[in-house]
C-alpha cells in the first residue's frame, strides 16, 4: 500500500545509542517526516533527547506502534530479531541498523519472518549512500572493468562495542560494498587476531563469481581511523577516501623513449568532485521513499543476510587459526 505523498510519514525511533541519536538528529530536520515517538530503556537518554528535539517519548511501545507508518530500530544487535517481531506485528515499514541480527541462524529466520509477514525492510548499510560511493558507481558504470577491490576500515574507538566482534561492527560495511560493487562471492579466505575472546582484527580475501577479487581489512586495535576503498581496473586505479570524501582516478602511465636507454613516464590524475551530502540523510530519504511508494531502493533483508553469510565464513576461517 502506498502513502499519500502530501501526508507526513510518522516514524517511531527505538534505541538512543550513538547511531540512534544520529537518526534522531537527521529525522528532526527532514521535510515530510514527523517523529511520532522515541523509545529507549534508559530514561535519562530519553529525557535528554525529548528536551533537545521537542519530541514525545513512548512509555508503552505496543500502544505507540499502533499509530505510526514506520519504525527505525537502533537497539543493540542482540535485540534486533526480537525487536523486529515486536514491531512487525503492527508496522510494515521497518528500518534496521546493520547488522540484520547477531548471527547467521537468526538472520535466516528473520528473512523468513519478513517474507511471511510481508514487511518492507531496509537495512542500515550507510556506506552505500556515502557520496564517494555514489560517484564511484557512476565512474564504474561508465565501463571500467574491475580486477580487484581493496577495502580498509579501522577504528580503535570501535572496541567500546562489546556485543559484536569487529566483523559485524566494522567489516560488514565493506563486505556489503564488495558484494554491491563486485557481485556474489564464490569463495572466502580469512585470518585474524582474537583479543579477550572476540575477533578484534580480520583480513579476508573474497573471490567473486564474476572473476574479480576483494581484499578486506578491519581492525579495532589500529590507533588510526581509516575508511578507504581502492579499485584496480584494467585501465585505471581509483582511490576513494571515505572520511574526507575524496575520489581520485589515476590512468595508466605512458612510457616514452627519449633517446637510447632514457625514458619518460607520464600519467593522468583526475580528481572527481564529490557532493557534500550527508550519507545518513540520503539513507533516510530512501527509507521515506520506500514508505511512500512501497518500492525499496536501499539494501533490504536479503542484502543483510548475504553479508551475514560472508561474515560467518570469515569467522570460520579465523577460527581455524585462533
Amino acid at each position: 500500500m502506498t502513502k499519500d505523498r502530501t501526508q507526513k510519514i510518522r516514524i517511531g525511533l527505538i534505541g538512543l545509542g550513538n547511531m540512534g541519536r544520529n537518526h534522531l538528529r537527521v529525522l528532526s530536520i527532514m521535510k515530510g517526516v514527523e517523529i511520532a515517538f522515541i523509545y529507549d530503556q534508559d530514561p535519562a537518554k530519553t529525557k535528554e533527547a525529548c528536551s533537545i528535539y521537542d519530541v514525545n517519548s513512548s512509555k508503552d511501545l505496543n500502544s505507540s506502534l499502533s499509530d505510526v507508518d514506520a519504525v527505525i530500530i537502533c537497539t543493540p544487535t542482540v535485540t534486533h530479531s526480537d525487536m523486529l517481531r515486536t514491531v512487525g506485528k503492527m508496522v510494515k515499514n521497518i528500518f534496521i541498523e546493520k547488522p540484520l541480527s547477531n548471527n547467521l541462524n537468526n538472520s535466516m529466520a528473520d528473512v523468513d519472518y519478513i517474507s511471511k509477514a510481508q514487511l518492507s525492510v531496509q537495512v542500515g548499510f550507510i556506506e552505500r549512500f556515502n557520496p564517494v560511493i555514489v560517484q564511484l558507481q557512476k565512474v564504474l558504470n561508465a565501463g571500467n572493468s574491475i580486477v580487484n577491490l581493496d577495502l580498509t576500515r579501522t577504528n580503535n574507538l570501535s572496541s567500546r562495542i562489546t556485543d559484536v566482534d569487529v566483523i559485524s561492527d566494522l567489516m560488514i560495511h565493506d563486505i556489503d560494498l564488495a558484494i554491491f560493487i563486485n557481485g556474489p562471492v564464490s569463495n572466502v579466505f580469512s585470518s585474524g587476531y582474537v583479543e579477550n575472546g572476540m575477533i578484534a582484527l580480520a583480513t579476508a580475501n573474497l573471490e567473486h563469481a564474476n572473476g574479480s577479487f576483494s581484499r578486506i581489512h578491519a581492525s579495532r586495535i589500529t590507533n588510526k581511523k581509516i575508511r578507504r576503498l581502492q579499485v584496480a581496473c584494467l585501465d585505471s586505479f581509483i582511490d576513494c577516501e571515505l572520511v574526507r570524501k575524496e575520489l581520485i582516478i589515476n590512468k595508466q602511465s605512458k612510457i616514452d623513449q627519449v633517446k637510447n636507454d632514457m625514458y619518460t613516464i607520464s600519467g593522468e590524475e583526475h580528481i572527481i568532485e564529490v557532493p557534500q551530502q550527508e550519507a545518513l540523510m540520503s539513507e533516510l530519504l530512501a527509507f521515506v521513499e520506500m514508505c511512500k511508494s512501497g518500492h525499496a531502493s536501499g539494501p533490504d533483508e536479503k542484502d543483510g543476510l548475504n553479508a551475514e553469510i560472508i561474515c560467518s565464513k570469515i569467522r570460520d576461517g579465523i577460527g581455524k587459526w585462533a
